[in-house]
């Protein structure tokens, strides 16, 4: 029989874990609140305990997170806005207590290898994954590998224009206040407009406004890192008619100053919606403890 490999995504609001091979071979999975630490990391074990048998465990973590494999507090959660989790040891917890080998990414990371080994991005060598939800994060793969630097890019607090005669809102954001995921994401939606996302109408003002930040912050991940496609998901992507609205803006901001089909009449080929969903991180997870266990070799 072949073997089995744990995955986990710790995500802001939702955690998955779930134990298999691939997505056609799922043996068990679990969907919970992520609540506070102690009974989070508890209730993952737990699920582990009641489903053995995995030789290795891969973690995708909302962060930031500490990923340097020879750093005293690898495997944390760091400066995170989220309460209750800042400098919380995830992967350390959860290979102690289940005694086996376990790898630690960014819950984007996660995804963005998860649609690489079996979905949107199979083939290439770069993609960039972006999550749409309660945040807004970023997985960039380059070379078929997560790209790691001093930490990892945190591409949901770059940067976007703000026109505050448009969008008088100050941000969401606790930290960067009008940063992309303080304009853009499904909190910041719901606090600009005092009014849960899902309660919005298609004819709305707000997903005019939505796809216009979108549009910009996919613009500048475009000229930074140049991947050869962009997976958008999320929570707030569920929304039918958001991905066609991106499309042309997209491939307005950029203006034709980047002469490839790819950003022009094939658009809808270049940015696309994950082809695993939701499931894309816990995936990308298993792929990670997969490699992990069957060649020695970590994403790390």
């Amino acid at each position: 029989m072949s073997e089995l490999y744990g995955g986990v995504e710790t995500g802001g609001t939702w955690c998955v874990c779930a134990l298999g091979r691939g997505p056609d071979q799922i043996v068990a999975e679990e969907r919970f609140r992520t609540t506070e630490p102690a009974p989070t990391l508890s209730r993952i074990a737990a699920f582990f305990d009641s489903n053995p048998g995995a030789s290795a465990i891969g973690i995708g973590a909302f962060g930031p997170v500490d990923l340097h494999p020879d750093s005293p507090t690898w495997g944390y959660v760091t400066t995170t806005p989220k309460p209750g989790w800042e400098h919380v040891p995830v992967a350390s917890v959860i290979r102690d207590r289940l005694g086996v080998p376990v790898v630690f990414e960014t819950d984007v990371n996660a995804a963005a290898i998860g649609e690489h080994t079996w979905g949107a991005g199979r083939g290439l060598g770069s993609l960039c994954y972006l999550t749409v939800g309660t945040g807004i994060g970023g997985g960039l793969m380059r070379d078929g590998r997560p790209w790691h630097g001093l930490v990892h890019p945190e591409i949901g607090h770059m940067r976007i224009p703000h026109d505050r005669d448009r969008d008088p809102f100050d941000g969401s954001c606790p930290v960067h206040g009008d940063c992309w995921e303080g304009l853009a994401s499904g909190r910041a939606i719901a606090e600009r407009w005092r009014i849960d996302p899902e309660r919005l109408g298609d004819a709305h003002p707000a997903w005019e406004l939505e796809a216009d930040y979108l549009a910009l912050g996919i613009q500048n991940v475009v000229m930074v890192a140049s991947p050869e496609r962009v997976i958008v998901g999320g929570g707030v992507m569920e929304r039918a008619p958001l991905l066609e609205m991106l499309r042309p803006r997209v491939r307005g901001f950029i203006a034709g100053y980047l002469e490839t089909p790819r950003l022009d009449r094939e658009i809808d080929a270049y940015l696309v919606a994950p082809a695993l969903g939701d499931r894309a991180g816990v995936l990308g997870a298993i792929a990670m403890a997969r490699s992990a266990a069957s060649t020695g070799v970590s994403w790390e």
